[in-house]
């Protein structure tokens, strides 16, 4: 029964399993919301849904079109960085960075603010913030000011990139930032002090960060004092939530956490995890979204258990809520494509996604290279668990080499694995393979298949731990392609890529199974039709 509280339920963590980084968790009376961070991806800003803080339905995206974010051109992790969604007045507000880089020093990010009535929008023009750094977020005191919040980037050779949490007084009225900004905090010695949300709480203000990076030194640290403007003390005894030092959790790179308070005033940390496929390995998941309980008393610090991660935690004490399963097959019958799906660096319009010429089908013009950051034409779902699999069927008549369509394995740019369908010199279509492990692509030009007068083809991608594997149908029932791939390059670890102390390429996202067609006749109106699809999980 969905209105019956059970006190011994659980909350399993990852609550949102696969690419669901950096939450910002908010209550509005008694609906729970899950924003994360999507970088290259459309929709910008995934959001949740929760009545229990248990049970956890998708709402789709907020950013859905251009005029919110542009992502043409975007590098492979840039783009959105740690969405804030909060509440005030009768009105959501959503802060959110366009981060253009990460090279020599330089972010280069953008901080918009955008606001909406109801969560599912619509969302108002862009507000342009400062861009002096990222991870903002708003603050909202009790004498009515609103203050806005971000880590402060510091570009100059030999000096901290991190140079502490600013704030700023944010008019809400006339949408503009007032007054001076100001360093609120400098940081711990974990340093790489980022992801700040502010809480008055006990008659005093609560700072909460993200240090130590994101990885394995990765941690939550608090700190508080009496006065807006600080100075902030941090907990002396360490970090409120962190994995390092402890290989042997299943929940790696604990940080970057928001809390929130239940309606019976029980507090709980979203934060991010990660799970390796081996102790401190690679962690084709992703960055994922995890809950821990947090005990805090009148006139103490916070406190989670142990200060780690948990596989499992109590629930708060609300009634259950679950929400009906996601269908595993999309027929595609939908007018827009489901919220289970993102595109890549352009959001999903009529011109190359189009769900309506031809009925339950889901036709997908091409578009660019793998290595194209204007147009590509790729729509893909998270992978969210460690054995899992996506099977469709595609029709599509290639005219030449330069038209592919099919299915993938993909990271980013430089790591993917590819099954599609092309053709081949001799005129006739067939079935290809190509892996691309950080730029450097493999053929396998003695697993072609002859798929000539097949109208319909059967694909099927197969994550099984740290193998990738691909299945095809031909009409004559499915046959695997004798070739076990990497699974492990479709990982934050593997794309991240340091040259002299600086990172050239980094990775903040996670594995994703899809729907790829490319054009590399750049205008030939080559496109595929995809009956359905079927993910499923092991």
């Amino acid at each position: 029964m969905a209105n019956v509280a059970t006190a011994t339920r659980s909350i399993r963590n990852p609550v949102l399993a696969g690419f669901h980084p950096d939450p910002s968790i908010l209550r509005l009376g008694d609906d729970y919301y899950l924003a994360t961070s999507t970088f290259e991806w459309y929709p910008g800003v995934l959001v949740h849904h929760s009545r229990d803080l248990v049970n956890w339905r998708s709402l789709g995206g907020i950013i859905t079109e251009r005029r919110l974010l542009d992502l043409r051109g975007c590098g492979d992790s840039n783009g959105v960085w740690a969405p804030d969604l909060s509440y005030h007045d009768g009105q959501f507000h959503l802060v959110y960075s366009d981060v253009a880089s990460f090279a020599s020093g330089y972010w280069d990010p953008q901080n918009f603010l955008v606001s909406a009535e109801d969560i599912t929008g619509p969302w108002s023009e862009p507000v342009k913030l400062h861009g002096r750094g990222f991870d903002a977020s708003l603050f909202q005191d009790d004498d009515g000011t609103t203050w806005l919040l971000s880590m402060s980037a510091d570009w100059r050779p030999g000096r901290d990139r991190f140079g502490g949490i600013e704030i700023q007084q944010y008019d809400l009225a006339a949408r503009r930032l007032v007054g001076n900004p100001r360093i609120l905090f400098t940081g711990s010695p974990a340093g790489l002090t980022e992801g700040p949300h502010l809480y008055r709480h006990d008659g005093w203000y609560w700072l909460i960060t993200a240090e130590g990076g994101t990885s394995w030194e990765h941690q939550v640290t608090m700190a508080r004092s009496r006065e807006l403007f600080g100075p902030y003390q941090v907990d002396p005894d360490g970090p409120l939530l962190t994995s390092c030092g402890r290989p042997d959790l299943r929940l790696q790179k604990a940080g970057h956490g928001s809390l929130v308070r239940t309606q019976h005033g029980e507090w709980y940390l979203a934060h991010l995890v990660g799970r390796p496929y081996s102790p401190l390995g690679n962690c084709v998941l992703g960055r994922e979204t995890a809950i821990q309980r947090v005990e805090w008393p009148s006139g103490c610090w916070p406190r989670v258990a142990g200060g780690v991660p948990a596989d499992e935690v109590v629930a708060p004490n609300l009634p259950a809520h679950p929400w009906p399963p996601e269908p595993e097959t999309d027929h595609f019958d939908a007018p827009e494509l489901g919220r289970c799906w993102s595109t890549l660096r352009r959001p999903a319009t009529a011109d190359w996604v189009d769900l309506h010429t031809r009925p339950s089908y889901l036709r997908i013009h091409g578009g660019q290279s793998p290595v194209g950051r204007q147009s590509p034409s790729l729509v893909g779902r998270r992978v969210g668990a460690m054995e899992c699999s996506l099977e469709t069927v595609v029709e599509f008549e290639p005219a030449d080499h330069r038209q592919l369509a099919g299915i993938t394995a993909y990271y980013n740019t430089l790591n993917w694995h590819h099954l599609y369908l092309t053709r081949g010199d001799d005129g006739r279509t067939v079935l290809e393979l190509l892996s691309s492990d950080n730029g450097r692509r493999t053929a396998y030009p003695e697993l072609t298949v002859d798929a000539d007068g097949v109208t319909r083809v059967g694909l099927r991608a197969v994550f099984d731990g740290p193998v990738v594997r691909f299945d095809y149908d031909l009409g004559t029932g499915w046959r695997r392609l004798p070739v076990e791939l990497d699974a492990t390059i479709l990982s934050d670890e593997h794309a991240a890529l340091i040259i002299d102390g600086e990172p050239a390429a980094w990775g903040f996202t996670g594995a994703f199974l899809g729907l790829w067609v490319q054009d590399l006749g750049a205008g030939d109106g080559v496109h595929a039709d995809f009956d359905l699809a079927t993910y499923r999980e092991q």
